[in-house]
């Protein structure tokens, strides 16, 4: 398959602490050669800065010059990346359109050129996941993110190819498209063990008359009201499925409509779908000696293993900063566990090392403090540990 792959970056200028301004990379424009689609195709792709070893989940984002830059917002704000664990950090892709009531329909409905929904979907299989896995850091743990057609579109790829990503995010989607093709499909469909492992949330936004309701809108025959009839119908069946293999939320937004809900309902959808990535230490939790915070942050990775499907172990980062917060703390042996636990799992990161180095430092044994240092320079040669040892030969 031919590709032409040509990336410039759009920048934001932020402000750092100190008032000064700093360009913040925020998406690369890679455009591919489609065979599959017969025309080039730009995606946006945004990849979080961090150390050349980690991987990250990918969201797939439908409508992406619309939606990309206020997904990327939610992630960085929920993620590591700011000192939260509630969101892991992930790359994000954001599909731009050509046709878009071509690609985002699945059959062929009232509007003209509609119905290349199955040429679309193949594209995405084919040539755009396959590209972004062997280009960029991907783990095997994929997001699919779709608004309106791009909601039907979400919904069409979990009934028929279900094992093209792991969660799916249905925001106010067009169900009623072709006279509700889609929706009787679904309700003929048995969500069984294929959709054992697959998570699904449902927005639904308020586009009814102010004297309805969600219980008085399903009696009305109106074409005005048959986006949201559609869409509750969905909700109330897949509620109501006995075989409970699909992880599925449907939630209502009162005072949303159409246009207003997708950043809403894709911060709740993220959170759903990453419900097993939370993770908090309490105060207590690091003064208090007898808490095994070790064994909290192995119990937290099997779980986050479980959740992706594939082993995941401490992220460096993070357990070097709890290491400091330890030492802080004054729980020196807490503070040793962890930052061994970055050695083992990093033996040829630069950073781990240095930070082994200052953990002897705060214990008064200086002779390991050096080792530790001498090896973080031998890995990194402009490792902050060359001045920290220039320091310490001065004494």
């Amino acid at each position: 398959m031919k590709k032409i792959i040509v990336s410039y970056f759009l920048c934001f200028c932020l402000y750092n602490a100190n008032g000064q301004s700093s360009n913040d990379i925020i998406a690369k424009i890679d455009y591919i050669d489609s065979e599959i689609l017969n025309e080039e195709r730009k995606v946006l792709i945004y990849v979080p800065k961090d150390t050349p070893e980690k991987t990250y989940p990918v969201i797939y984002l439908l409508d992406g010059d619309a939606h990309f830059h206020s997904v990327v917002a939610i992630m960085r704000q929920l993620s590591p990346i700011h000192r939260n664990v509630i969101l892991p950090e992930m790359m994000i892709v954001g599909i731009s359109n050509t046709k878009r009531t071509r690609d985002l329909t699945p059959t062929k409905g009232e509007l003209p050129g509609s119905g290349g929904g199955a040429n679309f979907i193949s594209f995405v299989e084919k040539e755009l996941i396959p590209h972004i896995n062997a280009t960029y850091p991907t783990k095997p743990y994929r997001v699919f993110i779709g608004h309106s057609l791009g909601g039907l579109t979400v919904m069409n790829t979990l009934i028929h190819t279900p094992n093209l990503f792991n969660a799916y995010v249905a925001i106010d989607p067009s169900m009623h498209w072709n006279k509700k093709k889609l929706l009787h499909q679904i309700k003929n469909t048995t969500l069984d063990k294929k959709y054992a492992n697959k998570t699904l949330f449902l927005g639904i936004a308020n586009t009814m008359r102010k004297d309805m309701d969600t219980v008085s809108v399903q009696k009305d025959t109106t074409a005005s009201t048959k986006h949201i009839r559609a869409i509750l119908e969905l909700n109330s069946y897949l509620r109501k499925d006995t075989q409970k293999y699909l992880s599925f939320k449907g939630k209502y937004y009162a005072d949303d409509d159409h246009g207003s809900i997708p950043f809403i309902a894709t911060y709740d959808a993220l959170r759903y779908i990453f419900d097993f990535y939370k993770f908090k230490l309490t105060n207590e939790a690091y003064s208090n000696p007898e808490i095994d915070i070790l064994g909290k942050i192995q119990n937290y990775y099997k779980r986050l293993s479980k959740g992706f499907g594939i082993e995941m172990k401490p992220d460096q980062r993070y357990i070097n900063e709890l290491g400091y917060t330890l030492l802080e703390y004054e729980q020196f042996e807490k503070a040793a566990q962890v930052f061994k636990l970055n050695v083992k799992n990093y033996p040829e990161n630069f950073s781990v090392y240095d930070s082994m180095g200052d953990f002897y430092i705060a214990i008064g044994n200086k002779e390991k403090a050096i080792e530790n240092y001498k090896k973080s320079v031998s890995l990194y040669v402009d490792s902050y540990s060359k001045y920290k040892l220039i320091e310490l030969e001065k004494e």
